[in-house]
């Protein structure tokens, strides 16, 4: 553990992320920021805390309308900026950059999911190989990219993982192509656990424990939900709750986004599926890619979980 406070060491831009889109971002008391590389937990987590914050149902619009990836340089920038400045209700505002690219501010408090990295890459696959023509042109037609078009799935699982776990979209990275890295992501939160404002939770004890883990959630965070309401709350976020009622969850954008909607996007929620897919030898390539990325402690809790690392 040190001393020294999160700082902004890299800038964060390709097809997807542009981390500049921070830079305007006027921080209140009691904002809450959660942060995953992707495939970890994201929707879930966001899921979550808007229960949290309107246990009497009554959340006023979709969860993906009210807590906005910031970042994603397809959503406009002033349309994002101008809805959570009119927000009067406690804010979530989802990212998906790691520490390194993010403003850090003590009065904010920050989430992060970790995951499995096997998890992730075949929920990942299923991802990746739906989006529509569409997302793909707008995606990469957009004047602003920086770097490469992010290129289409050609179907093969084995070339993509050997992609994903050997290679880097930034310099600064070992893995994550064509998207951006996982294991970097989980580092540079993992180094700043001890903060009070930053708090480590995992994808498999969400879904191994979804009340146990939200009553953590809420008291960290320091929201109130009457004992009457919990099983209501709890109820919003069940995985099968969401998979039946996505318009709950998600805007028209992934719509657009994925053949078959959000129905697609939110696929199976389930971990072990690697095992049944990556073979030996590429099993030898993660656990390279983990001791190069990772210290022990970090990869140990990214493959099993454990709140708050």
């Amino acid at each position: 553990m040190n001393n020294e406070l999160p700082a902004i060491r890299h800038v964060y831009q390709n097809h997807h992320l542009d981390s500049t889109r921070w830079e305007g971002f006027q921080a209140r008391p009691g904002d809450i920021v959660v942060s995953t590389s992707y495939k970890a937990g994201t929707t879930l987590t966001q899921t979550i805390v808007m229960n949290l914050l309107f246990p009497n149902g009554d959340m006023p619009d979709t969860v993906s309308n009210l807590s906005p990836w910031l970042d994603m340089r397809l959503a406009p920038l002033d349309e994002i900026s101008a809805a959570l400045a009119g927000q009067t209700h406690r804010r979530c505002i989802k990212t998906h950059l790691p520490l390194d690219g993010l403003p850090y501010h003590e009065q904010v408090q920050y989430i992060m999911v970790g995951r499995d990295p096997r998890d992730v890459f075949m929920s990942l696959v299923n991802h990746y190989g739906n989006h529509t023509p569409e997302f793909y042109e707008a995606l990469n037609g957009l004047p602003s990219r920086v770097g490469d078009a992010l290129p289409e799935y050609d179907g093969d699982i084995h070339k993509l993982w050997h992609n994903w776990i050997t290679r880097g979209w930034f310099e600064w990275e070992q893995d994550g192509f064509p998207y951006w890295s996982h294991l970097h992501h989980a580092k540079t939160w993992w180094e700043f656990r001890h903060l009070p404002n930053i708090y480590l939770c995992h994808y498999s004890d969400l879904r191994a424990d979804l009340e146990g883990e939200m009553r953590k959630l809420a008291d960290h965070l320091g929201i109130p939900v009457p004992e009457s309401r919990w099983p209501h709350v709890v109820h919003a976020c069940e995985f099968e709750t969401v998979k039946a009622n996505p318009e709950k969850v998600l805007n028209e954008v992934f719509d657009m986004a994925f053949v078959g909607g959000g129905k697609t996007f939110i696929n199976k929620g389930t971990n072990g599926r690697w095992k049944d897919v990556l073979t030996e030898a590429e099993l030898a390539q993660y656990r390279t890619a983990m001791e190069k990325t990772l210290p022990a402690d970090c990869a140990a809790w990214l493959e099993s979980g454990g709140t708050n690392g």
